[in-house]
């Protein structure tokens, strides 16, 4: 018998094996959803992190409130008007929502910006809301404090005010303030009409005049008023004109002279009162010993009613005198003469 022709080499049996078979082909569509069957687990637990990291980050923080304090701009204020204080330079809102986008907002660019165009003499009210500030997305403003600004307006003003010279201490004694006067005798006063209205005066820095014999001149300062009111000059030069006291005075006992004759002669009475007037500090050095006096010229023997007599210094004047005559009687007989 007769047997088959047998080509190539052979290929021994692994040991203990048998014969290796071939996988059969799996189709792509087929491999592609077993892939998806084994990824399905890890994907939707991906999901559920990223949806709970969302909650967390927008949803978590959404309540997060902070306070900002927001610049308060006024602008377009008519030309000669004026802000009277107080009026706020700040307002303080209250933002609500995520941590991270409250954490970026800058209060300088929230300014609130109140325009003042038209306005008048008298009070501006403006209500400040939420809307007034531009705050990120899924942010809110909760609150606004104020929630109102009301605006004193009111316009500037000159006026020319007297000027009132302040003195202080007194002169020397027998002197007084005969004048005092400030050149200029007004000053330009600018500010709010309101304030400037109230003034009727400026007041000069205290001058002193303690102790003073004498005219005198010199600057002075001006008292700045209080407010917003200013002077348009802070000086003004001061006169000070003084005088000396005039005043009464009684003089009694004063003695009375005869004059003028070489007679015995009897008098009654021989001393008369006197009421002069004239500066102080002549009276108080007034020498009356010989000042009064009776003119016995051609007068011979016999008894006379005659006047009395009364030479005074320049600037005093009689006032009032006991007796105005007196009784003089004269004699034949000389006075002894005295050497």
């Amino acid at each position: 018998m007769a047997m088959p022709n047998m080509t190539g080499p052979l290929r021994p049996l692994e040991e203990g094996g048998a014969p290796r078979i071939g996988r059969p082909r799996v189709p792509l569509m087929m491999r592609i959803a077993q892939s998806l069957e084994r990824d399905m687990g890890l994907r939707l637990i991906s999901l559920a992190l990223a949806i709970g990291l969302w909650i967390f980050v927008n949803a978590g923080e959404r309540g997060y409130v902070l306070p900002f304090r927001v610049p308060v701009s006024y602008r377009d204020l008519p030309p000669g008007f004026v802000l009277l204080s107080p009026h706020p330079d700040f307002v303080t809102i209250q933002v609500s929502g995520p941590r991270t986008l409250l954490s970026i907002i800058d209060p300088t660019h929230l300014t609130l910006r109140l325009d003042l165009t038209g306005v008048g003499i008298g009070q501006a009210s403006f209500k400040i809301g939420p809307e007034s500030f531009a705050v990120p997305r899924h942010t809110e403003v909760t609150s606004v404090l104020p929630s109102q600004i009301v605006l004193e307006i009111d316009k500037h003003v000159t006026r020319e005010i007297p000027v009132h010279l302040a003195l202080s201490g007194m002169p020397a004694e027998g002197y007084r303030i005969a004048s005092a006067e400030v050149t200029p005798a007004t000053v330009a006063v600018r500010g709010p009409s309101r304030e400037v209205a109230r003034i009727d005066q400026v007041d000069t820095e205290p001058l002193t005049v303690a102790g003073i014999t004498g005219d005198f001149s010199r600057g002075v300062n001006l008292m700045a008023p209080a407010g917003e009111v200013r002077l348009e000059s802070d000086e003004v030069t001061a006169k000070v004109t003084l005088a000396q006291v005039v005043m009464q005075r009684e003089f009694r006992d004063v003695p009375i002279s005869v004059r003028d004759t070489d007679l015995k002669f009897r008098m009654d009475p021989r001393r008369v009162k006197l009421v002069l007037s004239g500066p102080l500090l002549t009276l108080e050095k007034i020498d009356l010993k010989t000042a009064v006096y009776v003119e016995a010229a051609g007068l011979g023997p016999g008894t006379y009613s005659v006047p009395v007599q009364i030479n005074l210094p320049d600037g005093v004047a009689l006032v009032h005198q006991t007796p105005e005559k007196v009784r003089l009687r004269m004699w034949h007989e000389k006075q002894a003469r005295t050497n």
